[in-house]
Formats: C-alpha cells, sequence, structure tokens
C-alpha cells in the first residue's frame, strides 16, 4: 500500500518541483542581476507560453527519432532516478536494496540522452556540444560513484531508505561535508547548469539546443528542470537526512530540504564561472577525483577504527 501512495506522490513531487525550479530560474539570475522581482519575472507561464507558440524549427537529415527521443529519455531518467527517494519511512517508488546503483545508472545514461540530442540534429554546434558534454560528464559520474559509495558506507547497504535511516544520529553533510560540495557538482553537471553546462552553453548559441524552438525547446527545458529536481531530491536524501527532523511530517522535511539545495543549485550556477574544457579536465582528473577517493579511503578507516 505504501508503494501505490510513492508511486502516486512521485508524479505530483516532480511536478511541483518543476514549477519551482522554473521559478528559480527566472528569480535568481534577476536577484543576481540586481533587477527587481515582479509577477512576470517570478511567473515560468510565461516562458512557457511562449516557447510552446513558437514555430519548431529544424536541420537538413537530422536523425529525427533520436531528436525526439533524447528529451524523454532524459526526463524518464530524471523520474526513475527520484524512484528510489523515499518520501517518508516506507514511503517509496523503488525500495531497492541496491538503489544507489540505479540512480548511478540513470547518472551514467544522462550521457546518452544528451550526447544523442546534440548528435541527432546533425550540425557544428550542437554536436560541439554533444561532445564537451562527454568529454566532462564521464570523469563526474567516477565522482559520484566515490561519492555516493562513501555516504553508504556508514548505513552498510546499497538501500536509499537505509542510508537516510543511517543518518538518525548525524547527517552525512556533517560526517562528509567534502562530499555533498561534489555531489552538487554532480548535480550541476547532470542539469546542465553554471560552471559544469558544456552542453548548452552559450558560447555555442545554445549548444545542443542551437537548432531547436518552440514545444521541442520546451520539452528540453522541463527534462532539465526534471533532473534538477531529481538531483536536488537525492541530495537532501543522501546528505541531509531526507524526511528526518523533527515536529513536521517527514515529508514535510524532504520538500523543505529539496527547495534548500535547489535554491543552492540555482544559485551557483549563476554566481560561478564556466571553466574552458581542458582545464575543466584538468580540475577534475587531478584534483577532484583524487579528493572524492581519498574521502572514500578515509571514511573506510574511519568505520574500521571507531564503527
Amino acid at each position: 500500500m505504501t508503494q501505490v501512495l510513492a508511486i502516486l506522490v512521485l508524479p505530483l513531487f516532480l511536478l511541483a518541483g518543476i514549477v519551482a525550479a522554473a521559478m528559480l530560474d527566472r528569480v535568481v539570475p534577476a536577484l543576481v542581476a540586481g533587477r527587481s522581482l515582479t509577477p512576470s519575472v517570478a511567473g515560468p507561464l510565461s516562458v512557457t507560453a511562449s516557447l510552446a507558440l513558437t514555430q519548431t524549427g529544424g536541420t537538413e537529415h537530422p536523425d529525427r527519432v533520436n531528436w525526439f527521443l533524447a528529451p524523454i529519455l532524459y526526463f524518464t531518467l530524471a523520474a526513475i532516478g527520484l524512484s528510489v527517494v523515499p518520501f517518508a519511512p516506507g514511503v517509496v517508488a523503488a525500495d531497492l536494496d541496491a538503489g544507489i546503483v540505479l540512480w548511478g545508472a540513470c547518472e551514467s545514461l544522462t550521457v546518452v540522452a544528451v550526447f544523442l540530442h546534440g548528435w541527432s540534429a546533425n550540425s557544428p554546434l550542437p554536436l560541439i556540444g554533444a561532445y564537451r558534454y562527454v568529454a566532462i560528464g564521464l570523469p563526474a559520474m567516477l565522482l559520484s560513484m566515490f561519492v555516493l559509495i562513501a555516504a553508504a558506507l556508514p548505513a552498510q547497504s546499497l538501500a536509499v531508505t537505509d542510508i537516510v535511516e543511517a543518518q538518525r544520529s548525524v547527517w552525512n553533510i556533517v560526517r562528509q561535508p567534502a562530499g555533498f560540495v561534489l555531489f552538487l557538482m554532480l548535480g550541476l553537471s547532470l542539469s546542465l547548469r553554471g560552471p559544469f553546462d558544456y552542453a548548452d552553453p552559450y558560447d555555442l548559441a545554445g549548444g545542443t539546443t542551437a537548432e531547436i524552438s518552440g514545444t521541442a525547446r520546451l520539452t528540453w527545458w522541463l527534462a532539465r528542470l526534471a533532473m534538477l529536481v531529481s538531483v536536488s531530491a537525492m541530495t537532501a536524501t543522501v546528505f541531509l537526512g531526507g524526511y528526518l527532523g523533527p515536529i513536521l511530517p517527514g515529508f514535510v522535511w524532504l520538500v523543505l530540504k529539496t527547495g534548500l539545495v535547489l535554491v543552492v543549485l540555482a544559485g551557483a550556477g549563476e554566481i560561478f564561472a564556466r571553466l574552458p574544457p581542458d582545464r575543466m579536465m584538468n580540475v577534475i582528473w587531478l584534483a577532484l577525483l583524487p579528493l572524492s577517493f581519498l574521502m572514500l579511503v578515509a571514511v573506510g578507516v574511519e568505520l574500521l577504527l571507531w564503527g
């Protein structure tokens, strides 16, 4: 019965998160630029209507099937990843013993979805954006592997529910603050934001979105927002205790924590600059990956010595 409840709650949670993320996409840039907030700025409906009413463009000889399926795959991966997040004790759509593994599979396939979106257009700029994202996204997935294993070690389980329950005494953000920051970086990469937006950057005229408009652009935008919501919910679950909290119901705590991570990611995407791809590759391979591995070793040693 609780699984059925979770399956019903999941689309509502995702829809509400997309609306909130769309509002943040309008509000945060305005705040960073020092502009005043108005209903037209805060409301995502104007953007949705504008994109929906714009004529859909195309290119010569694209791979239309994959071009059409890429945003659907991207959105679906966000929903599947969210399915392992427990909304309350016992309320989870996919209560798997290896829920973290399913999340990791969704992360990896995100690279495929984004690449297909750029490759299928049969145009130079989208293809360059797709290859850039693959180059940055693949090592970023290795970051996630080390970070999530380190977060799962205290629970001695790969089940997301067990990871939440293991945080009743102390949240993982306190145990592993570096892991929290690294996972936020991964979230920026998965949702194509700010310093990790190498797929759809302005210097490529929109990258994989350079040749789309109208409903096609709207669909891709919604898929990106869905992935942002999914990443935020997983971050809140793995590092902020998920549904754990006093007084308020568990679902309310998850919503509040997810909203907090949404704000952090939206702000980071506007504040931090994007490095050139070659420099970012050096940062990931020479700094972030060794840091994530050392953090995993440190957590393992801590558990061996002090339990």
